[in-house]
């Protein structure tokens, strides 16, 4: 007996095109050369622990523990 995939949708789901925007206020945003002023990395304490957010050659920003 050989089991067959059941298609429960005949078109692919996008889930970026179901994104809905969201507004933000402009005294709400940091951008991220503030955070990283010039730097590639920087080190964020929050409570007891230490994150590094690194800016990657790709240009991503990347938040490790």
């Amino acid at each position: 007996m050989t089991a067959h995939p059941v298609l429960l949708r005949s078109e692919p789901v996008n889930l970026r095109d179901r994104a809905t925007p969201r507004t933000v206020p402009a005294e709400d945003l940091i951008s991220s050369e503030a955070l990283l002023k010039g730097r590639r990395e920087v080190l964020i304490q929050h409570g007891d622990r230490v994150y590094r957010l690194r800016h990657t050659s790709n240009d991503k920003l990347i938040l490790t523990k």
